[in-house]
């Protein structure tokens, strides 16, 4: 017997589609039984369009990926589509990024939560929700069991919010990923991330680029990388970390065995911080990814690394964009890549 086929629509970015099509569109999904992923962003569509294609979904019983980013949501359709959350027992994942759904939406959407039993990934980044958007999902991690992923980036989320965050997922066992870049927590939330972290066995990937730390958050994170046996995905871009900050996690990197993604972008680790970091990948052996574009670490920097190339063995993708490494840095990395049988990707635009 042959299985049933299901596919993919590509997402329709930049789409003229307005209302008239986002309704045909809609009478396809309600009958539709092979359609698993469906994304339509930058669209024309007017007040009725997002509405139709809500209402497909109480019908529809395959769609488990649905993107619906850079749209204009606005409150009313959020809780238009929250009340078909409720009911909903297919769709995995949601992508409601770069809309206006606001703390009303947010709140529509908390409450279908309660009882949806599917949903696994919910991005809200950039939805203009506020610091009450942490408040009401960490109502809302206290009971439900299958989020795992949860974006919330870009809305101003302040201290008080990670607290109220970091104390649920204290006992919340199921969430497993968690992007707050872009917001406003201040040291005191990274503080309170970082002793969280020594001790979660949950979390595995955590975002929070653009947080002003420096280098006493990054020795924070140091300090909980340490122990922390879980942890994969850690993004501390633009952060305002030196080169102490890069010292400090790099002796961490020579003993964590878990973190395999670290994103340093648009910091300013130098040279010397390069270097440090170049010392710690010739002993660790988990990190895959490493990404330090605009650091200004200059060609010195680029020749520490490509030291550490000749030797490191897991390391596949290696990001140096803008660091003016110039010839020297080029030079030195091609000559590490003679003997590297390991890096699969390297930027040095």
């Amino acid at each position: 017997m042959t299985g049933v086929q299901t596919c993919a629509l590509p997402i329709l970015n930049g789409s003229d589609i307005e209302d008239t099509g986002a309704a045909s569109l809609s009478e396809a999904l309600m009958i539709n039984t092979t359609l698993v992923e469906f994304g339509i962003g930058y669209s024309a569509m007017g007040s009725e369009g997002i509405p139709s294609l809500i209402q497909a979904l109480k019908s529809n019983t395959t769609l488990t990926k649905l993107d619906l980013g850079h749209n204009q949501v606005n409150a009313s359709m959020a809780t238009q589509l929250s009340e078909v959350l409720k009911t909903n027992t297919t769709l995995t994942q949601l992508d409601m990024c770069w809309n206006k759904i606001g703390i009303a939406g947010a709140k529509a959407l908390c409450e279908a939560l309660k009882s949806n039993t599917s949903l696994s990934a919910l991005n809200l980044n950039f939805n203009e929700i506020g610091n009450e958007v942490a408040a009401l999902f960490s109502e809302i991690l206290k009971s439900n069991t299958t989020l795992k992923q949860l974006d919330l980036a870009g809305n101003c989320i302040q201290e008080r919010g990670a607290a109220q965050l970091i104390e649920v997922l204290k006992t919340n066992n199921t969430l497993m990923e968690l992007n707050l870049n872009g917001n406003m927590i201040g040291f005191t939330g990274i503080a309170l991330f970082c002793e969280f972290l020594k001790t979660n066995t949950t979390l595995t990937a955590l975002r929070l680029y653009g947080h002003d730390s420096g280098d006493k958050g990054a020795v924070l994170f140091s300090e909980s990388l340490k122990t922390n046996t879980t942890l994969a995905v850690l993004d501390l871009g633009c952060s305002n970390i030196r080169e102490r900050g890069a010292t400090s996690l790099s002796e961490a990197l020579e003993i964590n065995t878990t973190l395999t993604k670290l994103k340093l972008k648009n910091n300013n680790i130098g040279a010397t911080g390069a270097a440090s970091l170049s010392q710690a990948l010739k002993s660790n052996t988990a990190l895959t990814q490493l990404c330090l574009n605009y650091n200004k670490i200059g060609g010195t920097g680029a020749i520490s690394l490509s030291e550490a190339l000749k030797s490191n063995t897991t390391l596949t993708n290696l990001d140096l964009g803008c660091n003016d490494i110039g010839e020297t840095g080029r030079a030195s990395l091609s000559e590490a890549l003679k003997s590297n049988t390991t890096l699969t990707e390297l930027k040095v635009w």
